[in-house]
């Protein structure tokens, strides 16, 4: 499968930039995977958000975005492999994503109903997305 991660900025935080880049290193072993990031001052820029995701089956994250357990974001990922468009995940700038881009977006993703830092938001994501790949490819890494 491919997968795309589009964001505005780079993770800033030591701690955040670290795991961000463990986690797609992981997620690089079982998919095609690469990263975008727009830079910050064209954050509220939809044009340049939207091109950058290109053609694929875009999934914004935004915090009213419907909300899956690990299994069932496995079960995402593993239905959109079968179809076998690009999957790319767009995530916002510490103010989120533009409206356009939203509207824009196939589907929407929260990570939770509680608010994170841009650089935690972009860590779990990389780390949810990890976790649902290793569900499906069977690995020992999630233990429910």
């Amino acid at each position: 499968m491919k997968l795309h991660i589009v964001t505005v900025g780079e993770p800033k935080l030591e701690y955040a930039r670290l795991g961000w880049n463990e986690y797609l290193r992981r997620l690089s072993r079982l998919h095609h995977v690469r990263t975008t990031h727009v830079a910050d001052k064209w954050a509220r820029d939809a044009n340049r958000i939207l091109a950058a995701a290109g053609k694929a089956y875009r999934v914004a994250l935004v915090i009213d975005g419907s909300q899956y357990s690990s299994e069932s974001l496995a079960s995402f990922l593993d239905k959109q492999a079968l179809g076998g468009r690009e999957l790319c995940f767009i995530i916002g700038g510490p103010d989120g994503l533009p409206p356009a881009v939203i509207e824009a977006a196939d589907t929407t993703l929260g990570l939770s109903k509680l608010t994170f830092p841009h650089d935690l938001a972009m860590l779990i994501l990389a780390e949810t997305l990890y976790r649902s790949s290793s569900i499906n490819a069977q690995l020992p890494y999630h233990r429910a």
